[in-house]
């Protein structure tokens, strides 16, 4: 994906939520950065202080962590359209407890968040844009996903997963799939025999 294009994107994608005004696209372009990204080339690294998240414009993402014994768990993934970030820590400017991952060669728009902080505070249109998001993406998806992970066995996370998410099936290994439903790769192959 060419760099305009990419901007493009970002807008379209941005206006869903609520529109910007053409001022305040133009201050948000003037601290992103259009990059591109390897496969399984780094965004973030756990113990990094992060200062920008990003966009994706074309590409697929995952955010993991792991545990005191090296197993890696797959927090989330973002695709196009989606902005991958380590917000707690870029909040709380400290060290990210995760890293981002491309899984693809990848696309994005990295986004300086102490300016967008900056213009978020004097752009009404962009708190706007803050409010919608983050109710659709960081609140009620962390809502459902919880109440998944205590309610649901491993069959139905998995089937939830494929009508939720039919994209990733098709994009992910299987491994991935199973850390990020909280199971091993064995389970998640006994289940899909089953299904």
């Amino acid at each position: 994906m060419f760099e305009a294009r990419g901007f493009e994107f970002l807008r379209q994608a941005m206006d869903a939520y609520s529109p910007l005004s053409d001022s305040t696209w133009q201050a948000l372009v003037s601290f992103c950065r259009y990059r591109q990204l390897a496969r399984h080339q780094m965004l973030c690294r756990a113990g990094e202080i992060p200062r920008s998240f990003a966009f994706v414009c074309k590409g697929l993402f995952r955010v993991f962590a792991l545990d005191d014994k090296g197993h890696e768990y797959n927090k989330n993934f973002f695709t196009e359209g989606q902005f991958p970030g380590s917000m707690t820590a870029l909040l709380r400017n400290l060290p990210s407890r995760h890293s981002l991952q491309a899984l693809e060669d990848s696309a994005i728009i990295e986004i300086d968040f102490g300016r967008f902080r900056e213009l978020l505070y004097c752009s009404k249109d962009l708190k706007l844009f803050q409010i919608h998001y983050l109710e659709a993406n960081w609140l009620l998806a962390k809502d459902e996903r919880e109440t998944q992970l205590v309610q649901q066995d491993a069959a139905e996370r998995y089937m939830r997963f494929l009508v939720e998410r039919p994209d990733l099936a098709e994009r992910l290994p299987q491994y991935h799939i199973a850390s990020h439903l909280g199971i091993t790769p064995t389970q998640l192959s006994r289940i899909r025999k089953k299904v």
